[in-house]
């Protein structure tokens, strides 16, 4: 446990521990597993067990007062609590508005053009010989994904990738309205506009089906189908811009690794599944407990924030093994935490599985002796999603 005067184990604006968080991580697993930072008044899980059976237990750790350690997070916001910020009964409710087009089903008719998009990008790198990852695919492609979801019509794309970017580097340090409260402005008044041109002419995408919905007969105030809008762009950028920057990362570091997906693609959508273990672009996201909870002789009194550090539990050896901190791309992962879990599981998860395993199948087929190098690449500042911002990448060494 932390003591007043003393270094805290987890400053999670610590320059050091944003650079590199998992010594700090492997010393709360192994110190202090239920930890209470005083400083800023939260509490903190470290291993895999305990983090796991708090995400699945919606009735005690609850996402109705925000999902970052913050405070005042939604009364920020400045809409009403999104669809990620919502207990049972109520998450199920609104969560059965857009599930029918996030099944693998629905998700897999986006593959060809997720593949023409990516087969272009990455062509465009190989002929540069060198290019910044992030800017070139890995920024690009999720944005692709999220304005197709909501409809965005082609002649708009570049403004909302402007907007979304904005709000993604804004994301990562919890502060996505004070970082980015332009483009958040201009982002709420277009899909205001567009909201009410879908009421009247209706297309084949989510935001038409949301502006047609109801709940309890009622149909949608605009304020929650803004929710949604900003949902789908913060979340849905995060994941697959920070998995295939780490995973260029990893796969730069651990060549033989690298080697196997080469001469067995038929590895790779497996091996997504361990890059996001091993990533964990969300390093992790709060709950607010709604009763008294002992986790390891440690009592957290009800009204607490807790801190689920899903980048330390997917790395926690009591799951994964002495090689925890190692990719592995043959690993079998019955479960893990990148996509958190319970009732909360990401609904994106296939879109971003997606997403991955093509940009990794054309990636390794076109430049399979890539190199990214992290030391002159540029880390979102942030403790909540660690995802780069810029990656320098050379074609072949």
């Amino acid at each position: 446990m932390s003591t007043r005067g003393a270094l805290p184990l987890y400053d999670p604006y610590d320059p050091s521990t944003l650079h590199d968080p998992y010594p700090a991580y492997r010393r709360l697993r192994d110190e202090a597993p239920v930890y209470h930072q005083e400083e800023r008044n939260f509490w903190v899980l470290s291993r895999f067990s305990d983090v796991f059976a708090a995400v699945t237990d919606s009735a005690t750790f609850s996402s109705a007062r925000g999902l970052t350690f913050e405070p005042d997070e939604i009364l920020k916001l400045g809409l009403a609590p999104t669809l990620v910020m919502m207990d049972r009964p109520e998450h199920t409710t609104y969560r059965r508005l857009i599930s029918r087009g996030f099944t693998p089903r629905s998700v897999a008719t986006l593959e060809p053009a997720i593949r023409t998009f990516v087969r272009h990008r990455v062509q465009t790198m190989v002929e540069a010989g060198n290019a910044d990852f992030i800017a070139s695919l890995a920024g690009p492609l999720p944005s692709l994904v999220v304005a197709t979801y909501l409809g965005v019509p082609e002649q708009d794309r570049g403004k909302f990738d402007g907007w979304s970017a904005a709000i993604v580097s804004a994301n990562a340090r919890g502060d996505a309205l004070d970082g980015a409260s332009d483009a958040v402005a201009e982002l709420y008044r277009y899909f205001a506009d567009l909201i009410e041109r879908r009421r009247s002419e209706p297309g084949d995408d989510m935001l038409s089906d949301l502006a047609r919905a109801e709940v309890d007969g009622e149909p949608l105030d605009l304020l929650a189908l803004l929710g949604y809008c900003f949902v789908m762009i913060a979340g849905g950028n995060d994941t697959v811009t920070g998995l295939l920057g780490g995973a260029a990362v990893a796969l730069t570091e651990q060549p033989d690794q690298r080697r196997l997906l080469v001469d067995t693609p038929g590895r790779i959508p497996a091996a997504v599944d361990e890059l996001l273990r091993l990533v964990s672009p969300v390093q992790g996201l709060s709950r607010t407990t709604t009763r008294a909870v002992a986790i390891a002789d440690v009592t957290i009194g009800a009204g607490e924030k807790v801190h689920l550090l899903y980048g330390s539990a997917n790395r926690d050896p009591r799951e994964w093994g002495p090689h925890a901190d190692d990719l592995k791309v043959d690993r079998q992962i019955p479960r893990m935490l990148a996509f958190g879990g319970g009732p909360h599981h990401c609904i994106g998860a296939a879109a971003a599985r997606l997403q991955s395993r093509v940009a990794l199948e054309e990636l390794l087929a076109a430049m399979p002796d890539f190199v990214v190098d992290p030391e002159r690449g540029r880390l979102a500042p942030g403790p909540f999603v660690r995802r780069y911002e810029s990656l320098p990448l050379q074609v072949a060494p």
